[in-house]
């Protein structure tokens, strides 16, 4: 693969500077974390806290060290980096089927044991961050965070949160066969269906965006659908894919012409962005593949060529927007290579991650958060920029599979002596 060598030492900076840090760091919307906000005012005025946080968010200096905003433990950035310990391990020769290491007594087996390993270890602190309550295993943000339709208290699950890391459950599980992985997707599958709110047409239905909420917000709903999908996958259970099929029709329903999709059905939630717009993509060609569902293919060709005619300039570099060039995202520019192998363009997605190599790489290893046209947000976040660069380009490095193969019930041969031993 052209530029392989650059990926892999861009990727190795990287995840030296994240075990660095434990894999604590910043997040855009973390400014409620300040001691400012135990305050009577400021805990409880919604105007003042969303503010804030948008605030701090969009200043070019980091602000948090003023304000008192220690750095987090996201179970997201957790998630995201079992996915890219997952395609290392699965590159170092580690299969879940037949031989465990196709290079037996080498490097590449060591390798391939010490990322089993940091999987092990970061399961088990999944294990321990799911918050009590709910029917099953769900995750959230490790701060308060006023959205603009809800507030939403740290650790108290999403959809968005929950999803992510199901998918890296799922994408871990393929490679280990870890029965750890399965139960908790099996058990998120739970927390779907009894935890979160429905709004129905007809007999469709999209999910709400927490439990708090009645948000109709379409890349979140989708990864709801891709978590009953996964489960299926495991099970078997015609329910789960019946009910993610009714949701997967609601969202493929609201495609527009073009191909996009917009963000939510609020008033003001017609625009459209690059990884909102990848989630939904691939959440939906996840659910077609695992549940063989082929009544959304015209609505997956429409999207993609819109996703990949938009998003992306010649020259490797991002669209945060699909009408304008400025800025580059790193969240946008992880998914964008997420996506880009997911359907088999790899020569565009080597493009992107060199493109982001150059010009959002620190060099200490983090990713930048924003690139404008006349300057660029340095801060590092370890969710938003880190922990899914991570992800991408060890997706990207070990020409992994980003597509279910029907790890589950269909797979036969497993090895189980991986992550619970």
């Amino acid at each position: 693969m052209p530029g392989k060598e650059i990926i892999e030492e861009s990727l190795h900076r990287l995840i030296d500077y994240i075990e660095s840090q434990n894999y604590r760091g910043y997040d855009p919307y973390d400014a409620l974390k300040s001691p400012l906000f135990r305050l009577p005012l400021l805990r409880s005025n919604k105007l003042v806290r969303f503010g804030t946080q948008q605030l701090v968010k969009r200043s070019p200096v980091n602000l948090r060290a003023i304000l008192g905003v220690p750095k987090g433990y996201n179970p997201v950035t957790l998630g995201l980096c079992i996915q890219g310990y997952s395609f290392l391990a699965q590159g170092a020769g580690l299969r879940a089927q037949g031989e465990e290491h196709l290079a037996q007594g080498s490097e590449l087996r060591a390798q391939g044991e010490e990322y089993m390993e940091k999987i092990h270890f970061l399961v088990e602190e999944l294990k321990n961050l799911t918050p009590p309550g709910y029917h099953g295993a769900c995750w959230g943000y490790d701060f308060d965070w006023e959205a603009r339709y809800a507030s939403i208290p740290a650790r108290q699950p999403t959809v968005v949160a929950t999803g992510i890391i199901v998918n890296a459950l799922y994408t871990a599980y393929k490679i280990t066969g870890s029965p750890g992985c399965a139960e908790l997707i099996n058990s998120s599958a739970q927390f779907l269906l009894n935890d979160l709110r429905r709004t129905y047409a007809g007999d469709q239905f999209i999910f709400s965006y927490s439990p708090f909420d009645n948000q109709q917000v379409f890349n979140a709903s989708m990864k709801g659908v891709r978590i009953l999908a996964q489960a299926y996958d495991l099970t078997g259970d015609e329910n789960l894919k019946e009910v993610a099929g009714k949701a997967a029709e609601f969202v493929s329903s609201h495609q527009n012409p073009d191909g996009s999709w917009g963000y939510s059905l609020a008033s003001g939630g017609g625009w459209s962005d690059n990884y909102h717009s990848g989630y939904v993509l691939d959440c939906l060609h996840e659910y077609s593949h695992l549940c063989n569902d082929k009544r959304f293919d015209e609505n997956i060709h429409k999207g993609y060529e819109f996703y990949k005619n938009h998003f992306i300039e010649e020259d490797g570099m991002p669209r945060f927007y699909a009408d304008r060039s400025s800025p580059a995202d790193c969240t946008a520019a992880a998914q964008t290579i997420l996506t880009l192998c997911r359907f088999g363009d790899k020569e565009k997605a080597v493009k992107v991650a060199r493109w982001m190599i150059k010009n959002m790489q620190s060099p200490k290893g983090s990713f930048y958060f924003r690139k404008y046209r006349y300057h660029t947000n340095k801060t590092s976040f370890m969710r938003w920029s880190d922990a899914w660069m991570v992800a991408a380009l060890a997706c990207l490095m070990t020409g992994s599979d980003v597509i279910a193969q029907g790890a589950g019930r269909r797979a036969q041969g497993f090895s189980t002596q991986s992550l619970d031993h």
